[in-house]
């Protein structure tokens, strides 16, 4: 006869493995083929992984989703200023979830399935993109924000992963004109923009690209100072300005992808004169490969550098540049 003692035992044994066998039936399997164990498992992908952590935008990347993820590749990450992760951990809280938010979509995206078109406006979890889906020669590219694909559609199963080769900026500012006067180099172009009233055309429903004269460039041709501007005509200005400014937004890869087989092609401003446009590789280009422009106008006797190219804002593209373009009257 079983004693008292036994029995309790027994009945405590079946006890827990019943809660047990209850609390097994509630815990769910893990599933390691989400974006953000996919993204956090690929090395190639450790720095933007390390975004992901800061951000906590690496726990938004394990839910159902389906999400489609811009996915900067490690070389981006170094040519933006973050060599290491632990570049990218120390960074401001604020400015890498913006980052790293920039980069998330919200729904399924297989941008080759886009219209051929350029500049085509979806929208991720902080803010406007703009995607082009063209051919070049025998290749399809796409690019957002003239960032250039260069891996598409990689499965997960809460949706997809596009690698590209930059990291995307996200814009501050809804118009060019803000955009314009929150850059230091570019002060004295900024003034003449607000002299002339000009900054109203900025302001208008469209896009637009600028490509704003460096404060030394302004000063090469006797524009040295603020009251220099001041002091000049306001049609000179006027011409200064519409001759830099392009009605539609031009990223630089918009330029190659139109680039004909020399190689060049032209632009006209807003003024109806024109510049030409020409490619440019870097040492760390494959021959044959472009990634840089030049610009010059008929007056300009030597070609014109983009210092700094692709600044986004909500309404169009800046483009700060090393010298004025000239025309010949």
């Amino acid at each position: 006869m079983i004693k008292r003692k036994e029995l309790f035992a027994i009945l405590l044994t079946g006890i827990c493995l019943q809660s047990c066998i209850k609390e097994a039936d509630f815990i769910s399997p893990v599933d390691y083929n989400t974006l953000g164990y996919k993204i956090s498992d690929n090395f190639n992908l450790s720095l933007f992984s390390a975004a992901l952590s800061r951000s906590s935008n690496d726990k938004k990347l394990l839910e159902p989703g389906p999400f489609t993820v811009l996915a900067p590749s490690n070389l981006a990450f170094q040519n933006f200023g973050y060599s290491t992760t632990t570049a990218v951990k120390t960074e401001s809280l604020t400015r890498m979830s913006k980052i790293a938010t920039y980069h998330i979509l919200e729904g399924k995206f297989e941008l080759d399935k886009l219209p051929y078109l350029f500049n085509q406006q979806i929208e991720s979890l902080g803010g406007k993109l703009f995607v082009t889906h063209w051919i070049k020669g025998t290749d399809t590219v796409i690019t957002i924000n003239g960032a250039k694909l260069i891996l598409n559609n990689i499965p997960g199963s809460n949706g997809l992963i596009q690698v590209i080769d930059k990291v995307l900026e996200p814009y501050q500012f809804d118009e060019l004109n803000d955009a314009i006067a929150s850059e230091n180099s570019i002060t004295l172009f900024s003034h003449a923009l607000r002299k002339t009233g000009l900054t109203s055309l900025l302001q208008k429903n469209g896009s637009y690209t600028v490509f704003a004269p460096s404060n030394a460039a302004m000063a090469a041709i006797g524009f040295r100072s603020i009251q220099d501007v001041n002091n000049a005509q306001t049609k000179v200005l006027e011409d200064l300005i519409n001759y830099h400014i392009v009605a539609d937004r031009k990223f630089v890869y918009d330029y190659i992808l139109t680039a004909g087989k020399s190689n060049s092609s032209k632009q006209t401003m807003l003024n109806g004169y024109s510049v030409n446009v020409n490619l440019m590789s870097t040492a760390q280009d494959p021959p044959g490969v472009f990634s840089k422009i030049s610009l010059q106008g008929p007056g300009n006797t030597v070609p014109v550098l983009v210092d700094r190219a692709d600044l986004l804002s909500g309404n169009g593209v800046l483009h700060i540049i090393n010298g004025v373009f000239k025309i010949i009257r």
